[in-house]
């Protein structure tokens, strides 16, 4: 990590300061427990977990997002802006060229007034931040997937296990397949559905899981076994839904007329209009502003609305040098029956002077 990161970091902040922003900071350990009960154990792949005696587990601060929800949710009053500057970390076993340390520069909105113009303004400000840099802007909106998951003709328990694979996109291909009838049941679940009484014979549990348990995952499995599959037109229209790639007023009608077929999708497509024209209203040039229906989906999984990043089109090599998105549902479980519509966004400041050498 650079002495300029750091600075460049500071000289961010500063700024958005400048904006309104309270600068806020948080502890670099934090309880594990949280990122677990969020995200389960995939977190540990990505995290640095440790032990205290007295604390218990903890975890190396990923980032600040969850710490500054938790802050504001205890009491802060509304509407609320913050910002912060500091190290994060990350494991990165499956690239370890990227760093695992590095600063993050970020942004936090709490504000119920107004949705659309909440995600223009932290749009807009991180353009006017990284307007000096080579960067592309990309956008996109998890809330759209998950108005098109909750309007497909199947079961509850089959729109729960797609939503919970949304940021997993093989994971979230290989049970639309599976609930379509595309790929064929595993021999051993089979078997094991053919038998009128799976338990009958077994004299002992072996694993943490009790009989009861065992029977209820049973009986989940034949009821799924027992769901029609999903038909090929409903496929057709998620398809059609993730291979949008455009900008944003072509994806505005391309997205009304999955709509007419995909009605759930009205209230979000509604929600991208507005948010385009409080976007237009911020001097953003939309016409030329890209939108991709999956874009977003392997980033933090709180995010469940509006995303945006901000990529080095000359080095593709890059991750994104800044990321952001609306977080509503993530202040429900962090507000103990409270919540706000929330939206933020990070900077990578280490990235920048390597994009600087493309512009």
């Amino acid at each position: 990590m650079t002495d300029r990161a750091r600075q460049l970091a500071q000289n961010l902040c500063a700024r958005l300061v400048e904006q309104g922003a309270v600068r806020v900071d948080c502890a670099i350990l934090q309880p594990a427990e949280l990122l677990l009960d969020l995200y389960g154990e995939d977190i540990r792949a990505r995290a640095y977990v440790t032990q205290d005696p007295e604390r218990g587990e903890l975890m190396l601060r990923p980032d600040f997002t969850l710490p500054v929800v938790q802050m504001h949710m205890a009491g802060a009053v509304e509407p609320a802006r913050y910002c912060y500057a500091g190290e994060v970390f990350r494991r990165q076993e499956a690239d370890p060229t990227r760093a695992s340390e590095y600063q993050q520069v970020g942004f936090e909105l709490f504000d119920r007034t107004d949705p659309a113009r909440a995600d223009a303004e932290v749009f807009a400000l991180f353009a006017e931040l990284l307007a000096p840099y080579a960067l592309d802007a990309v956008t996109g909106d998890i809330g759209i997937l998950t108005a098109a998951v909750q309007g497909l003709a199947t079961s509850e328990a089959r729109k729960a296990a797609l939503m919970r694979h949304i940021w997993r996109p093989r994971r979230f291909r290989a049970l639309l397949d599976r609930f379509a009838g595309r790929s064929p049941v595993p021999p051993s679940r089979a078997a094991l559905l053919a038998q009128s009484d799976p338990l009958a014979d077994v004299e002992t549990v072996i694993g943490l899981r009790g009989e009861d348990e065992i029977a209820a995952r049973i009986a989940a499995l034949r009821a799924d076994a027992a769901e029609p599959p999903l038909s090929e037109d409903q496929l057709a229209q998620i398809d059609a839904l993730l291979d949008i790639r455009e900008t944003c007023p072509f994806a505005l009608e391309r997205l009304r007329d999955i709509a007419v077929d995909l009605p759930s999708l009205m209230p979000a497509v509604r929600r991208f209009e507005a948010r385009c024209d409080a976007l237009a209203a911020r001097g953003v040039a939309v016409d030329r502003l890209a939108f991709e229906a999956s874009y977003g989906r392997t980033s933090m999984e709180y995010y469940d609305g509006f995303v945006f990043g901000f990529l080095s089109g000359g080095r593709p090599d890059l991750p994104p040098v800044a990321t952001g998105g609306r977080y509503d549902a993530l202040t429900r479980r962090l507000g103990r029956g409270a919540e706000i519509p929330a939206v933020g966004a990070v900077i990578r400041p280490g990235l920048l002077p390597q994009t600087e050498e493309q512009a």
